[in-house]
């Protein structure tokens, strides 16, 4: 019989480490920029943006507060809701 060779500790280690290093930047770094660029998003909100909600209800922003908006969906319709429900801005005013 032929003595087995031992394999350093640390080359066993090294596939390992490899996929945890393209875990990395597929897919939680990726995920981090999107999430940074969300919070960017809804700090910038301000008076008569229009916006749309995670729910799909339109509006125009009325007033900005530090967890909630207020928007106008029709004439003489507001609603508040919180900040996170906002999707996205459909058009920046201005």
């Amino acid at each position: 019989m032929q003595p087995q060779q031992q394999v350093p500790a640390l080359a066993q280690f090294i596939p390992l480490l490899l996929v945890m290093v393209i875990f990395y930047f597929l897919l939680i770094r990726p995920q981090k920029k999107q999430e940074d660029a969300r919070k960017a998003m809804l700090k910038q909100i301000k008076k008569n943006d229009e916006v749309v909600t995670s729910g799909g209800i339109h509006g125009v922003v009325l007033t900005v507060k530090d967890r909630t908006v207020t928007l106008r969906i029709d004439d003489n319709v507001k609603i508040e809701v919180d900040r996170e429900a906002i999707a996205r801005i459909a058009k920046v005013a201005g």
